[in-house]
């Protein structure tokens, strides 16, 4: 969704959006101006063979975030080709919308299923039906429901993840120069895991990230820096 176009997060209702459908095939006009999206800790190891995976800083709540590069530029998303995905994995993060978990409009403390009814993913005259005639939850609907609970759980781990990186300052500030062809593309804003700093972590914070599980992760992220070439590769063929 572009700034000028904002999504549009709706309470899902089966009788407001009884008659609703949702386009799969080729929908990713929702990210073809994207050149990030959030990820999480359990696809590291999946994403980490495709994509560069660096963590960003929320300038409102001065929180990391795990994000995979999709391109080089703000606004250009390099493995979309017209409406074929040019990777393999596709993240979650994608893979869920136009749905959403987020605040109860009555409660900020409980999350509601919501829909984010302006995507151009959602539709009344094509695609899968989100209810029955009856208004039940078709399958989809139930299995959509279900990847967003599997989420909302990966996502938790993960700002504990960036939240224990950050409390023993292994993120560091990194502004990378990528040769695309004839062209140097200066990438900034990124924060990667210092290796230095990690190989000096004592023999107790080392467990404790192995306890934790989050080592598969942190190496996933520092291997996934060399695919800084391919995105170079292709910038340099767009």
């Amino acid at each position: 969704m572009s700034e000028k176009n904002p999504p549009k997060i709706v309470p899902l209702s089966s009788e407001t959006h009884k008659s609703l459908k949702i386009r799969e095939l080729g929908g990713f006009e929702h990210v073809k101006s994207a050149h990030m999206v959030p990820v999480t800790a359990h696809e590291f190891a999946r994403l980490g063979a495709e994509y560069p995976i660096v963590f960003v800083k929320n300038s409102e709540t001065d929180k990391f975030q795990a994000v995979a590069l999709l391109g080089l530029k703000t606004g250009e998303n390099l493995f979309l080709d017209g409406e074929r995905w040019q990777g393999v994995f596709v993240p979650g993060s994608i893979r869920n919308h136009p749905f959403v978990l987020a605040p109860s409009p009555n409660n900020d403390e409980q999350l509601m299923v919501g829909l984010i009814e302006n995507s151009p993913l959602v539709s009344e005259e094509e695609g899968i039906n989100l209810f029955t005639e009856a208004g039940e939850e078709s399958d989809y609907l139930k299995a959509k429901k279900e990847s967003l609970a599997s989420f909302l759980e990966s996502d938790r781990l993960t700002q504990a993840f960036a939240s224990e990186l950050d409390g023993k300052d292994l993120l560091v500030s990194q502004t990378v120069t990528v040769n695309a062809g004839e062209e140097k593309i200066h990438l900034n804003g990124m924060y990667i895991i210092d290796e230095k700093k990690l190989n000096e972590l004592s023999d107790e914070d080392f467990a404790s990230f192995r306890k934790r599980g989050f080592l598969p992760a942190l190496y996933a992220h520092l291997g996934s820096l060399h695919q800084l070439t391919r995105l170079a590769r292709l910038q340099a063929e767009a």
